[in-house]
């Protein structure tokens, strides 16, 4: 595209990627707002990737940062190292999450290490948020107590709704040992989905393989497991014996049936 049509289409309010989108050989444009890697090709090549915003793990560990960031600014100095560490392995845990997402496209074995990384993390989150306890002096919770049990099936959907009831007035515990705990306890649960999501990639790595299969099926037409475009292959059965089949004679004196290819 010359400049003189550029500078015209700059003028007619096209801006530069739409006069160039789907413009080069072979492409079809893009539905508005649709994925760009939307072709068939890009489904067989790089398989089913992304969209981690509806893993489980991720949505819980993303809320266990956004609370970890509160929880710090308010609870300890930032000239404590162990605000930056707290925030910083917080952060690790939902970012490897979608980072491993996006570069199953290409590589499983990355996707499995990112999330297992995410994994650590998130539990060193959790450790973290024990030890603020101890430091401070403020009690630890155990299953058995109301607390622990009514903080475990809160299940927040927002950083608010977790402030909330932190802070929930008429409470028996001080406000930071409410917070502290409810952190640890966050952070275990986006742990525990963390392993279920490593238990699922390895599921479906057993059953569909990694990016070279991937790409030797989208090769060879071989779609599935099943053989060339997912159907099964035809196996050829060798004809039934025949005792007039040329292949084979008698011996002289026995009678016995021998093969021509044995003698």
């Amino acid at each position: 595209m010359t400049r003189e049509q550029l500078r015209q289409n700059g003028q007619s309010g096209t801006s530069f990627a739409e006069a160039t989108e789907g413009k080069q050989q072979g492409d079809a444009k893009p539905p508005r707002g649709g994925k760009a890697m939307n072709s068939p090709a890009a489904e067989r090549v790089y398989g089913k990737h992304g969209g981690y915003r509806n893993l489980k793990a991720y949505q819980v560990a993303e809320l266990l940062y956004d609370f970890t960031c509160r929880f710090c600014d308010r609870y300890i100095p930032k000239s404590d190292r162990h605000h930056d560490q707290l925030v910083q392995a917080a952060r690790s845990g939902y970012q490897n999450i979608a980072e491993g997402s996006e570069d199953s496209a290409t590589s499983k074995k990355l996707e499995m290490n990112l999330t297992n990384v995410a994994r650590s993390s998130i539990d060193e989150a959790r450790k973290d948020f024990l030890k603020h306890l101890t430091r401070r002096g403020l009690r630890q919770w155990q299953p058995e107590d109301p607390a622990f049990e009514e903080a475990r099936n809160l299940h927040p959907k927002t950083v608010e709704e977790a402030a909330g009831w932190v802070n929930k007035s008429g409470a028996a515990e001080p406000v930071e040992e409410r917070a502290a705990n409810l952190g640890a306890i966050l952070a275990a649960q986006a742990h525990w989905l963390t392993e279920r999501l490593l238990d699922r990639h390895a599921r479906d790595f057993e059953k569909d393989g990694g990016f070279s299969e991937r790409l030797y099926r989208a090769r060879t037409g071989q779609n599935g497991p099943n053989g060339r475009n997912g159907q099964a292959e035809k196996k050829t059965r060798p004809p039934p014996f025949s005792p007039s089949s040329p292949a084979r004679r008698r011996s002289g004196e026995g009678g016995s049936v021998v093969s021509v290819s044995s003698v």
